[in-house]
């Protein structure tokens, strides 16, 4: 219990107003974009453990997944929500004292839209058609159909305000209006972030952040362990009691709506049978996969992307029926099971576990998996997409952006090439209902028929165990890269 009172203890206490910033914080990243990570927030490569700390949205989530201001102070939809206006905030400075006015939103946003570029992020906000300043702090959005939940939208960690015409440079610059600024940018070794004292929530408590690149996992948490580092996010959950019960850590449990399972590439036999792909869901016991990958730490999820706080939400069922799923391979041709490859890596240390258990579960069903293992370097880059089989983990999204970016047919990330115009009319009718209760009826739907149809095994959201050395104080975590990174203090 002493670990947790002490984390309660340090988020009752404000830090010093006015302290000078002080002392160093540090912790890892895992190189998952090798030679492609990138400073640049709507790339591919981008390293978001470094960008939450330099960069801001013009909207952030707050406390219950609800949108809260960042850069814009308010927002307000026309009558059928198909044109938003957005309050910029006044008196902000990007880390090389430029002035963010109305056009750096324009630029940023713009940029992200324009489908030449090819931004990841474009599908969280291709509803918008076109963004211009209407004054030196307003801009306006228009979008190609009514859209009762942009805000939900803008709040994308990818979706950051950089400075105007910085396109070109910010991938090394990492240029924003962040807490922190990039005083050395090296993915591979040790990127180093210092207090941006001009910061407009105030400055930052910490005078210095290093951010280590280290792509095994068990090589991070045993720089944890021996002091080198004061934060390790996603640590094995079989570490949790140990560590929970030591007064030498932090531990903290935040519930989320990141998942982590199986992608199975639809345009490619035999996974392009959807009742090949039903058996594969059909084989797995989620309870029995969660208990062994996460320590129970997480929701059950019946193939949704879609966190389990959202208000669209699907509540299903799903049991393992490893009958139903011999019958179903049966009917498709294939009467002696299949066999499969599936590529996992340690980049996470929950994949091949998670890769051992479907191994073992899938084998009742007649489906006989080889376990792959690939390299963490470059794992995004090399195997995620490529491969017909893997492992795969997305962040916490609104369900919408949840639904279009990953299962939409047009969708660039679109990770099993998985094209269904039902879905796809399904997603675009809910985007534009004005009305909740529709709306929420046709995210409803949307979720059960992925639940029957596509190429992702998701079998739960995950609980994040973040543990934290005693040196660190006013650690307020909210979901979605939101933590309030000015407020973090550490203590000799």
């Amino acid at each position: 219990m002493r670990p947790i009172l002490l984390s309660i203890l340090c988020l009752m206490f404000a830090a010093p107003v006015g302290a000078a910033p002080s002392g160093t914080f540090r912790h890892a990243h895992n190189v998952g974009f090798g030679a492609h990570s990138s400073l640049d927030p709507a790339s591919k490569g981008r390293v978001l453990q470094i960008i939450e700390k330099i960069q801001s949205r013009l909207v952030r989530p707050g406390r219950g997944g609800k949108p809260a201001p960042d850069l814009a102070t308010s927002w307000t939809p026309n009558a059928d929500g198909t044109v938003w206006t957005f309050q910029i905030r006044d008196g902000v400075r990007f880390h090389d004292g430029r002035v963010l006015d109305a056009e750096d939103v324009v630029y940023s946003i713009a940029r992200v839209i324009d489908p030449d570029y090819g931004s990841p992020a474009r599908a969280a906000v291709k509803m918008i058609t076109s963004i211009t300043a209407t004054g030196p702090l307003s801009v306006e959005m228009r979008l190609d159909s009514p859209f009762a939940d942009l805000p939900l939208q803008l709040m994308d960690p990818r979706l950051r305000i950089i400075p105007e015409g910085s396109g070109e440079t910010i991938d090394q610059t990492g240029i924003g209006t962040g807490p922190f600024r990039v005083e050395k940018f090296d993915p591979d070794g040790i990127t180093v972030l210092t207090a941006n004292e001009e910061y407009w929530e105030g400055p930052p408590a910490l005078a210095r952040i290093e951010v280590i690149g280290v792509p095994d996992a068990q090589a991070r948490l045993q720089a944890f362990l021996s002091g080198q580092l004061d934060m390790e996010r996603g640590i094995v959950p079989m570490l949790r009691r140990a560590l929970d019960k030591s007064l030498r850590y932090q531990l903290l449990e935040i519930p989320t709506g990141n998942w982590m399972g199986l992608a199975f590439r639809t345009d490619v036999p035999p996974f392009d049978d959807p009742r090949v792909r039903q058996a594969l869901r059909l084989a797995v016991d989620r309870d029995e996969m969660l208990q062994l990958a996460l320590d129970g730490g997480g929701v059950i999820s019946c193939d949704t992307p879609v966190a389990p706080n959202d208000q669209y939400r699907a509540e299903m069922d799903c049991p393992p029926d490893p009958e139903r799923a011999r019958a179903l391979l049966t009917e498709a041709g294939y009467p002696d099971g299949i066999d499969v490859d599936v590529h996992v890596s340690v980049l996470d240390p929950s994949w091949p576990v998670i890769g051992v258990t479907f191994q073992e579960q899938a084998a009742r069903a007649g489906i006989r998996v080889n376990l792959i293992n690939a390299a963490a370097d470059g794992y995004w880059s090399n195997i995620w997409m490529k491969k017909d089989a893997f492992s795969t983990s997305w962040g916490e999204r609104p369900a919408d952006q949840a639904l279009n970016e990953a299962f939409h047919s047009t969708a660039k990330w679109n990770e099993t090439h998985y094209t269904s115009p039902d879905f796809d009319r399904l997603i675009e009718t809910a985007r534009a209902e004005l009305d909740f209760k529709r709306r929420r009826a046709l995210y409803v739907e949307a979720q059960e028929y992925l639940a029957m149809n596509s190429g992702t095994l998701i079998p739960f959201h995950v609980t994040q165990l973040v543990v934290l050395s005693n040196r660190v104080t006013h650690f307020d975590p909210v979901p979605n890269d939101a933590l309030r990174w000015h407020l973090v203090t550490v203590v000799d």
